[in-house]
């Protein structure tokens, strides 16, 4: 009996293919193909952070920076849990905005990613990039191009979309104080669309345009792609009000900002998050640009709501350095 060869099912953005045999193929190149704008404003460089899982993180700080003591600003990537990389142009580019605007260091981590590492381990990898910042505080000689530029008593962890997500984790658990990374001192959060889901659909992911940048049909394939085998849309990870999650009520979590974009179908269950934070009492700010995208901010980073957005981040940065 002749064998039916393998066939399709699974497309994210055309740099991961899921096939019916099991079998996973991924891109070399990025979903996005954009220049990388390297001036020189911005130096870099890759460490290794995970050695056992080949783990690296992406460190920017700006090039004129010397001498002074910078706060440390974690961007963790998107990409659904499946897809995307420290090393995408579009995710440099932002880093070196970042990094300029801010006067940061931006620590970039990537994470393993599903469906060949399901949840929860990138939630395990984003904790574990921050823990090292905390080994290299504490190290005799830790990087000098890390441990002579900055204030480790002044870090702030952003996530973008899956990234988010992996941010507010690490806020649950580090929880205020940041009692647990001393010396280190986690000042605040910056989720930007983060990506949470649920069993009972909101309103814009049900009726949201199937045009989006990041329409139902992909939010639903990559959380189909990144939840454990055999759970659903209420895991703890991915629904943070589920019916087994945490009960955030009584947990004390350092100042959090939430954005999202008002066309992005992610946007009823970040306003969710943040409304209910808010209402027991927690330090929350939730910020909606009308008409934005998911990812705005990435895409176009040069536009009047990307720049905008980032005078909102200096702002909250500043007001919780102190």
């Amino acid at each position: 009996m002749s064998q039916v060869a393998p066939y399709e099912v699974d497309d994210c953005r055309g740099v991961l293919k899921v096939y019916s045999d099991g079998s996973i193929w991924r891109s070399t190149k990025p979903s996005f193909e954009v220049s990388v704008l390297d001036d020189g404003s911005v130096l870099w460089k890759d460490v290794v952070f995970d050695k056992s899982n080949n783990l690296s993180l992406r460190l920017y700080k700006p090039a004129l920076a010397k001498g002074k003591r910078l706060p440390i600003f974690y961007y963790i990537h998107g990409g659904g849990f499946c897809i995307g990389s420290r090393t995408w142009p579009n995710c440099q580019n932002y880093c070196f905005k970042l990094a300029l605007a801010l006067q940061a260091v931006v620590v970039a981590p990537d994470y393993r990613l599903a469906p060949e590492n399901r949840l929860t381990l990138a939630v395990e990898d984003g904790f574990n990039s921050v823990k090292w910042l905390q080994a290299q505080a504490l190290a005799n000689e830790g990087d000098p191009w890390l441990v002579d530029s900055v204030d480790f008593s002044r870090v702030f962890v952003s996530g973008d979309s899956a990234g988010g997500n992996i941010a507010h984790n690490v806020a649950v658990r580090l929880r205020a104080g940041s009692k647990s990374l001393e010396p280190v001192r986690v000042r605040g959060y910056v989720l930007l669309a983060p990506f949470f889901g649920g069993t009972r659909l909101t309103e814009s992911e049900e009726y949201g345009s199937k045009d989006a940048f990041l329409n139902w049909e992909l939010i639903d394939r990559f959380w189909r792609l990144s939840i454990p085998d055999g759970d659903t849309m209420d895991h703890p990870l991915v629904n943070p009000f589920g019916p087994a999650s945490l009960d955030l009520e009584p947990v004390e979590l350092e100042p959090i900002l939430v954005v999202c974009g008002g066309s992005d179908l992610l946007k009823d269950r970040a306003k969710e998050y943040a409304n209910a934070l808010k209402n027991w009492g927690k330090d929350v700010t939730y910020v909606e640009f009308e008409g934005q995208q998911h990812g705005f901010f990435t895409i176009n980073p040069d536009s009047e709501p990307s720049i905008k957005l980032m005078q909102i981040i200096k702002d909250f940065i500043t007001k919780y350095s102190i």
